[in-house]
């Protein structure tokens, strides 16, 4: 039985996902890519009469970028990732307009797209034999040819027709090797598609840098913005609190002073609510200290911050720690203020009953997952809380998704690109 198990998840789980797979490449394929390419081809020869062709060709070419992201998705799914290479549209780029033809044809990718049209269907319709071999194979494993040949006749493999019982019976082992070859070739065929889509749908180092300085670009801003916030409530916090407060204290003291020769016990009241106004003045300053970069995480680090973190929140957080070592001190923070406001928004919105922190490093990323089994419904589009811990990941290159389906549960999944200093001082622990 736990051979059967382990060739079920070792060979024929994946040969199946990929056969699939390949059933899907083909049929999107060889529905689309020649039907596109010869619409493409007419756009762009009707440009010269009387201007159909300016309107036409990014209607054309918008249902080719569909049908190219649909294959960028189908290869997420097969473990490769290819990134949207499509410069952004300029305000006012409608269908229609000047300014969406000159944007289209502009786009370095919109004829990177338009030249895998035709090599894509070939390799996509490749693709079906992924699915059609393994099949095959299954239907003489099954036994369909033997049963077919006692009832209506049939032909399978070598056999057509299948003239006696016996290679009826030989159909079961051949239909065996159908399906085992089936599935390893499928591999090899999928793989051959997904290399012609990676030297064509992912965008070329030009784009990937524009793309990239407009994320820079799209990121400082962002960061600026709220830097400036942040002193803003700094400001306000130290105008209101410890600054209004300090104030009182000094006008206490010259009053003490005034009074000091002729009203003894007015001065000892005086001193008694000056020494209460410095601990209030204190216990905020430090609060406002505390906001900017919490002692806890200087002295114990992020590991035992955010187990710290847990332990304020009113119901059980289970803190998962794998960091051989400390992130740089602003990663560090930046993924500090993410849990934190992750486990706020468990205890004011989630209405679980548990919730669990994960952080570990790999491949130069540190990783963050806070999770609850609450209700679900939590979506960063919509501001708050969640939209803030993006921008403040962003900061750092990073990267937030967040899984949560009605219903429950909530996975919020986090990336910082780091390195790691100093070894880790005290093993990995839950904190319940």
């Amino acid at each position: 039985m736990d051979g059967v198990r382990g060739l079920l998840r070792i060979w024929i789980r994946p040969g199946a996902v990929t056969a699939a797979q390949g059933l899907l490449i083909a049929l999107l394929s060889l529905t689309t890519h020649v039907a596109l390419f010869v619409l493409s081809l007419v756009s762009l020869l009707l440009i010269p009469a009387f201007g159909v062709g300016f309107a036409l060709f990014p209607v054309v070419t918008a249902l080719v970028r569909l049908c190219a992201g649909l294959h960028r998705r189908l290869a997420r799914w097969g473990g490769v990732e290819l990134a949207t290479p499509y410069l952004p549209a300029p305000a006012g780029a409608q269908f229609g307009t000047w300014r969406r033809f000159r944007w289209v044809v502009g786009d370095p990718a919109t004829w990177r797209d338009l030249s895998w049209l035709l090599p894509g269907a070939v390799t996509g319709a490749v693709c079906l034999a992924a699915f059609a071999l393994p099949l095959y194979g299954l239907e003489g494993v099954l036994g369909v040819p033997l049963v077919l040949h006692l009832t209506v006749g049939f032909g399978y493999g070598p056999f057509w027709p299948i003239d006696n019982l016996f290679e009826a019976l030989l159909c079961v082992p051949l239909g065996a090797l159908f399906l085992v070859g089936g599935l390893a070739a499928g591999r090899w065929l999928v793989w051959l598609h997904l290399a012609f889509a990676r030297f064509f749908l992912p965008p070329t180092r030009s784009a990937e840098l524009a793309l990239r300085v407009r994320q820079l670009t799209v990121t400082r801003a962002e960061t600026v913005d709220a830097q400036a916030a942040e002193l803003r409530r700094i400001e306000r916090d130290l105008h209101d609190g410890a600054q209004a407060r300090i104030v009182a204290l000094s006008m206490s003291i010259g009053l003490a002073e005034q009074l000091l020769a002729d009203d003894p016990e007015a001065v000892r009241r005086l001193l008694a609510e000056a020494r209460e106004t410095s601990g209030q003045a204190l216990a905020e300053l430090r609060g406002l200290v505390r906001g900017i970069h919490p002692p806890v995480l200087a002295e114990r680090g992020l590991a035992g911050a955010v187990r710290a973190l847990a332990l304020a929140v009113p119901l059980p957080v289970a803190v998962t720690v794998d960091l051989p070592g400390r992130p740089a001190a602003p990663v560090e923070s930046a993924a500090y203020f993410a849990v934190a406001e992750g486990l706020a928004n468990v205890s004011k919105h989630s209405g679980a009953s548990r919730a669990w922190v994960e952080l570990g490093h790999a491949d130069g990323r540190l990783t963050v997952v806070v999770g609850d089994d609450g209700r679900g419904g939590a979506d960063p589009a919509a501001g708050g809380g969640l939209a803030g811990m993006g921008r403040r990941l962003a900061a750092f290159d990073g990267t937030m998704v967040v899984s949560s389906p009605a219903g429950g549960p909530t996975v919020i999944s986090m990336e910082l690109p780091c390195e790691l200093s100093s070894p880790r001082i005290s093993p990995s622990s839950g904190t319940g």
